[in-house]
């Protein structure tokens, strides 16, 4: 997960800011007013300094207690872009260069087929 946070923390302070919450949010999708951003950040903000550090950061992702239900749905409906309810290599690379990981559309396809059961490559 640190990986993961150092990804979205573009200016490397070791915080998430406003903006840097916003281009996560726009890279997954989401075209949310900067009302709803402030919202956002208020609410994971606990220590009230403006920013998201990486505690809570892991607070936010649920790493505290383990992962809902429905926050593990929401996360699927990001990669599922054409919504037929199947991850494909195509969809996970879409995402992944969105949020600037660099991937070849043949590694993603390996990674959809390493936990694909039914082998229908999704």
């Amino acid at each position: 997960m640190k990986r993961v946070f150092a990804k979205f923390d573009g200016n490397r302070d070791g915080k998430l800011s406003a903006e840097e919450l916003e281009r996560v949010l726009k890279a997954l999708g989401r075209n949310n007013s900067q009302a709803e951003v402030m919202e956002m950040l208020q609410v994971a903000d606990t220590d009230c300094d403006g920013f998201i550090d990486f505690k809570e950061f892991m607070d936010v992702v649920g790493m505290d207690g383990g992962v809902k239900e429905s926050e593990i749905e929401s996360a699927f409906h990001v990669f599922d872009l054409d919504g037929n309810g199947r991850i494909s290599g195509e969809e996970l690379h879409q995402v992944l260069k969105r949020l600037g990981e660099r991937c070849s559309l043949e590694e993603c396809k390996r990674m959809v087929k390493g936990v694909d059961k039914n082998g229908d490559g999704q």
